[in-house]
């Protein structure tokens, strides 16, 4: 497959033909299909010509019945998996024992450790007490996260909130001119275009200049984005870069739990997160579902530490080689800056045993008082955050959620839409994003808590993805957030029930998708 890309670099266009041509994906991809088969085949025939071995086969699905019933799951994740095993006997309790965890191998656990071992140290004691002094609600939520997440409280960091793609890619390219000891930039997806080539240029500059530059992509998020090596292109430019979890065809979770995170991290004193990729329809050179609307904010000072930290994780378990810590890494920033942060990362279960950005979410609706606004592009939630969500509204908070009104995926569109009737019946508002495709991660409660990240209302970033998000409070930039959220109020439409009617045959397609959201 052939695609022609022009696109223009400072003062001169480019005119490139990329022969993308997915045969590694495509690999992996019949070989899980191959061995999912070979399995399901083997205990069949086994069933079928071994006697008595059928016996062994019902009493192991009586047991992942069980099994599924007594664990500590979410019901919203138990159901489907109980359903599949009894609706699909042999095959659905194969599947489970290949799908249902991730499984861990120890020699990545073993980097995992070495690497989490090997960041800073910081002692949040005597930040937390002065946070405790002026809110016991702020710090209870602080030290919930920094337990969870195994993070840290930082303040006296500088806040630059950016209400569009565009305005971030700006100021971006200022900042890694600027470079001078290293830069790492880890993204879901990665496209070549205006946006990643104008950063290339610079990274690899940068690179001759002895500067250090690392780069992590998902493998599978820039499938349909990047050639297959394309690692090994970056590596001859002086750039060290790996794809996150290379497809290899395995039959476990390596399709679920991706790198949905968004970290550039410069000097360590720079720190950029949000919703935004590198890619065109993110700053709107290109257009894709209508104006794209995104969000994200640059980071200066102590708290880039943590993504700093987050970067190396991440980059050291996807290399052969553990990358070296320095003391440069984590520089001392004096700056005088109002209000707390807690940059963190999420991910799956048993990396992350507790589900962080949805532990954030919860602790945020439940102090707000006055207002709780947040947007995303999706809304499939399970029934624990709907219920917090309902709380609140009933409780006379403002709760508002912004999505798209152009969708980027019709069915998961349609899903997101089939929980506006529950909610709506509590007295949460929903808006739909006029314009086009709203893909900002912002939430915002009562003028004190805000978050901003990667993090999607969605079983996929709340459940299966490696996320990544900044919580805050009383920070100056939540008056900007604030705004920007006002006047994306004013351009999208309020959701009425009579805009909701929907025929018999659409109603039971959502219904039966909706109970398999939490697998998909």
């Amino acid at each position: 497959m052939k695609r022609k890309l022009r696109y223009d670099v400072y003062d001169k266009t480019v005119e490139r033909e990329i022969n993308y041509i997915p045969f590694r994906y495509i690999a992996a991809v019949l070989i899980t299909l191959l061995e999912i088969l070979a399995v399901i085949g083997i205990v069949i025939a086994l069933c079928y010509y071994v006697p008595y071995f059928y016996l062994a086969a019902w009493a192991t699905e009586i047991f992942c019945v069980i099994r599924i019933i007594a664990s500590d799951d979410n019901p919203d994740y138990k159901v489907p998996w109980l359903l599949f095993v009894l609706i699909v006997p042999l095959a659905g309790f194969m599947l489970y024992f290949m799908f249902y965890s991730r499984t861990l191998q120890k020699k990545f656990i073993r980097r995992l450790n070495e690497m989490r071992s090997r960041g800073y140290k910081k002692d949040d004691s005597e930040l937390l007490h002065i946070l405790r002094e002026e809110s016991l609600a702020a710090a209870a939520q602080a030290r919930m996260l920094m337990n969870i997440a195994d993070t840290h409280l930082f303040t006296n960091t500088k806040q630059e909130y950016f209400p569009l793609g565009e305005d971030m890619y700006r100021r971006m390219l200022e900042d890694l001119e600027a470079a001078e000891k290293f830069i790492y930039m880890e993204y879901f997806i990665i496209e070549e275009g205006k946006f990643w080539n104008s950063v290339l240029e610079i990274l690899k500059r940068k690179a001759e200049a002895g500067v250090e530059v690392k780069v992590l992509y998902d493998d599978i998020g820039c499938m349909a984005t990047l050639p297959g090596d394309y690692h090994k292109t970056l590596r001859k430019l002086g750039i060290e870069a790996a794809p996150f979890s290379r497809l290899r065809g395995n039959a476990d979770s390596e399709f679920n739990n991706r790198s949905h995170r968004k970290i550039t991290v410069i000097d360590g004193r720079i720190g950029y997160t949000g919703g935004v990729n590198i890619a065109d329809e993110y700053i709107n050179e290109i257009v894709r579902f209508g104006h794209w609307k995104d969000t994200a904010i640059r980071l200066e000072g102590e708290a880039v530490w943590e993504l700093t930290r987050l970067f190396l994780v991440d980059f050291g378990i996807n290399v052969k080689k553990t990358p070296t810590v320095r003391d440069d890494l984590y520089p001392a920033v004096p700056l005088n800056e109002s209000g707390y942060m807690i940059p963190f990362g999420d991910g799956p279960h048993p990396i992350y045993e507790r589900r962080v950005g949805k532990c954030v979410i919860q602790n945020m609706l439940s102090a707000a008082a006055q207002y709780a606004w947040m947007t995303s592009p999706y809304l499939i939630i399970d029934n624990d955050l709907c219920t917090d969500l309902e709380n609140a509204a009933l409780r006379g908070v403002d709760v508002r959620i912004i999505v798209p009104h152009i969708p980027d995926k019709k069915l998961v569109f349609g899903m997101t839409r089939s929980f506006y009737h529950r909610l709506m019946a509590a007295g949460v508002r929903i808006y739909e994003y006029t314009p086009g495709f709203i893909h900002a991660k912002s939430y915002l409660v009562d003028d004190k808590y805000a978050m901003i990240g990667t993090i999607n209302l969605d079983y996929r970033s709340l459940v299966h993805h490696f996320e990544n998000g900044v919580w805050m409070y009383k920070c100056e930039s939540m008056g900007n957030l604030k705004a920007d959220m006002e006047d994306t109020f004013g351009r999208s439409i309020e959701v009425t029930p009579d805009m909701l009617k929907t025929n018999l045959l659409q109603r039971f397609i959502r219904a039966v998708v909706r109970i398999f959201a939490p697998m998909l």
